[in-house]
């Protein structure tokens, strides 16, 4: 059977019950176990095509409260001849969830204490206002975190978004620690009510979202990229302006005073009361963070003195009350619509801030082959996405940083430009005293000693 196309075989998997089912060229698992993973094993299952995994939790019966129920899904990506155990398999994980934490550094020791010897690389930051969570790992290690999250009632029913990591850790290390602000915002975050879900934009699902953006053309909305514009550069939901921002931390949408501010701000001089705002990002949390924002008044220091000078009249008067009235927001965000509705009213790939960079939409829902009838090119259409030096039609929607580490910009660039400037953004790059290798394909640069230390042995060979 180890050479059919996608096959099964009887040996039994050691968990209380299970159902195999093939379904074209695509595997599905269900099982039902009293703990989790316990003693599962796939040696038994072959196919000439690699799986990976996406995990889904549903509601157990009353009756057995005790049990759990996972689905895997295990949607096919042409690789090897053979089917590794999926519990091999790297999965980047992400989720987010305001919550009042009261110590966030015990928080933090405890996590570190459960994570310890499981190999889990990535950014975990944990506060007062509640944690946020990107990271790579065995499909074993990485969902085991998530269980065990799970057991505490504060994050009993929190979004998990998880795609493949097809060449092992998307992170370098993992950080796990407290931060001040889990996003980075210019003045911080901790003063912003967050946790109160009022304060905050109403989220819309998928399908909801899928149908609000069908009726923006016939009514009085505006679709708000809440992300970076070199984000936007590869993929984005079609009538969404290209965000005039290079970082979430300097973002001022709703806030412009000058007039080329106001040029390039798509709320600028819209009717607050009547207009309705869908918000998007790539996973939900500036989202939120930024609808707060919106909601939220904000005093400068001048009226903060004359409200303590008993001046009150003169806060109403001059203080900017944003007073956003109809906001919505994309619940998990772009990765969560994709796997869910596929790339319908969606351009491009989605730029994703790890090792990785950018991923097309197959990789959220990968059995999804719809072509969306607004765009009859579908998510192939690249028309939008230029090369950064000479402005031609890019090949491929990912983004590279300069070879010159003293720069390290992260840019488009078309294949011609790659080889006539070695990798880097200008001809001026091209000439620095730090430069490194141009690099192939879908890889990363490293650390710099890395490549001083080739160096130097390059120069002892010869």
């Amino acid at each position: 059977m180890r050479g059919s196309s996608a096959a099964c075989c009887a040996a039994p998997i050691s968990v209380s019950s299970a159902k195999i089912a093939c379904r074209n060229e695509s595997l599905l698992f269900q099982f039902k176990i009293l703990c989790p993973f316990a003693s599962l094993t796939t040696t038994s299952i072959f196919t000439t095509t690699r799986p990976f995994l996406s995990l889904s939790r549903s509601q157990p019966d009353k009756a057995k409260q005790k049990q759990k129920l996972w689905e895997f899904n295990c949607a096919t990506i042409p690789s090897s001849s053979t089917v590794a155990n999926p519990s091999n398999d790297f999965i980047v994980v992400n989720f987010y969830r305001f919550v009042f934490i009261n110590d966030p550094h015990e928080e933090v020791a405890k996590h570190l204490s459960f994570l310890k010897g499981l190999d889990i690389h990535g950014r975990i930051y944990v506060n007062e206002q509640g944690i946020n969570a990107q990271y790579s790992g065995p499909s074993k290690d990485a969902l085991a975190y998530v269980e065990w999250l799970r057991e505490d009632f504060r994050f009993s029913d929190i979004l998990v978004q998880i795609s493949p990591a097809l060449n092992g850790h998307a992170f370098p290390k993992l950080k796990l620690r407290y931060k001040p602000s889990l996003v980075q915002l210019e003045g911080g975050i901790s003063h912003l009510p967050l946790l109160d879900p009022t304060m905050r934009a109403t989220p819309l699902a998928p399908s909801e979202w899928r149908k609000r953006l069908k009726e923006v053309h016939d009514s009085n909305c505006v679709v708000l990229d809440v992300r970076n514009g070199y984000e936007w550069d590869i993929g984005h939901f079609h009538g969404a302006q290209r965000p005039d921002v290079d970082c979430f931390r300097s973002t001022s949408f709703g806030e412009s005073d000058s007039e080329e501010a106001i040029s390039s701000d798509p709320l600028a001089n819209v009717d607050k009361e009547k207009t309705n705002i869908l918000m998007y990002c790539t996973g939900g949390i500036r989202c939120d963070v930024y609808s707060t924002i919106l909601r939220y008044p904000a005093v400068s220091s001048h009226f903060l003195f004359l409200l303590v000078s008993n001046c009150v009249w003169c806060l109403i008067l001059h203080g900017r009350q944003r007073g956003f009235q109809n906001l919505y927001t994309l619940k998990g965000g772009v990765s969560h619509y994709l796997q869910n509705e596929g790339p319908v009213e969606w351009v491009g790939n989605l730029f994703v801030f790890d090792d990785r960079l950018s991923l097309p939409p197959s990789a959220y829902n990968p059995e999804d082959t719809t072509v969306p009838s607004s765009n009859p090119q579908g998510c192939k259409n690249i028309l939008f996405a230029n090369c950064y030096i000479c402005g031609s039609q890019v090949s491929e929607l990912r983004h590279r940083n300069c070879a010159n580490i003293d720069c390290n910009l992260l840019f488009l660039c078309c294949m011609e430009c790659v080889k006539d400037l070695k990798g880097c953004c200008c001809p001026q790059c091209t000439t620095a005293p730090r430069l490194r290798p141009v690099l192939p394909g879908n890889q990363r640069y490293k650390k710099w000693y890395m490549y001083r230390e080739l160096e130097v042995q390059n120069e002892l060979a010869v």
